[in-house]
């Protein structure tokens, strides 16, 4: 018993004055192998699992990247799931609507120079007071229609305005909620849809309201026309009297 402590003693002794890698090799029973423990290699193992695990780790972020890129570009993608074309082109077919009613003389070039040359230009000194009474209650007319198609177009003009405000309100909503920049662009672009045809009415409105002055102006061009023709007729000299024979009773 003691002869083998002391060769335990002798072998530790031995062991912790190496300065090489340890090698513990354990007696084993006769019937066992043997079994050697080498920490370099051990360590070795260790840092090549390290890294694998490492690369592996790299490899997922990778792909996670890779794949919130792709949602990305799916949202990018994405088309917007509202449309006010609908409303827009309602409103713009209901001022289309009315300006090609326009009474009388309309917004045709060839129509107007029809009208103002056969009604608003010089009068001829040869001309009937009828068909001088005639000319006035049609120019006067024509006045009165302009007047009334320009307030048609004011009045559905302000209509619209409702109908844009609440579009407006739903395009703002829609391109502030917007996922991707393809929804933000077409919410973008029918704000635009929307402004176009609020210019559009703004054009019809100047249009009617223009119409309506430049028919008033006319008639009382047209008016002052006609009382210098009459006034020249009237002052102009005839034949005088003329003696004749008249029948007074049966």
């Amino acid at each position: 018993m003691k002869t083998c402590r002391t060769r335990a003693a002798l072998l530790a002794a031995s062991l912790l004055t190496l300065s090489g890698p340890i090698s513990i090799v354990l007696a084993p029973p006769a019937s066992a192998a043997w079994i050697v423990y080498d920490p370099t290699n051990y360590s070795q193992n260790l840092l090549s699992a390290a890294r694998a695990l490492e690369q592996i780790n790299n490899q997922i972020t990778s792909l996670q990247n890779e794949a919130q890129m792709l949602i990305n570009q799916a949202r990018n993608l994405a088309s917007l799931p509202y449309s006010s074309l609908q409303q827009i082109q309602q409103s713009v077919q209901r001022t289309q609507q009315l300006l090609s009613q326009a009474q009388n003389i309309a917004f045709d070039v060839s129509q107007i120079d029809q009208a103002f040359q056969s009604k608003y230009a010089n009068v001829s000194l040869s001309a009937t007071d009828a068909q001088l009474v005639s000319d006035a209650k049609e120019r006067w007319r024509n006045s009165i229609g302009g007047l009334q198609d320009a307030m048609r177009v004011q009045a559905t003009v302000v209509g619209n305005i409702d109908t844009n405000r609440t579009e407006m309100s739903q395009l703002v909503g829609q391109s502030q909620g917007a996922t991707g920049a393809l929804q933000a662009a077409q919410a973008g672009n029918q704000l635009l849809a929307l402004q176009s045809q609020q210019l559009s009415d703004l054009t019809a409105l100047l249009a009617a309201n223009g119409r309506s002055t430049a028919l008033t102006e006319a008639e009382r061009a047209a008016a002052a026309e006609q009382g210098r023709v009459q006034r020249q007729r009237f002052l102009t000299p005839g034949s005088g009297y003329q003696a004749g024979s008249a029948k007074m009773f049966n």
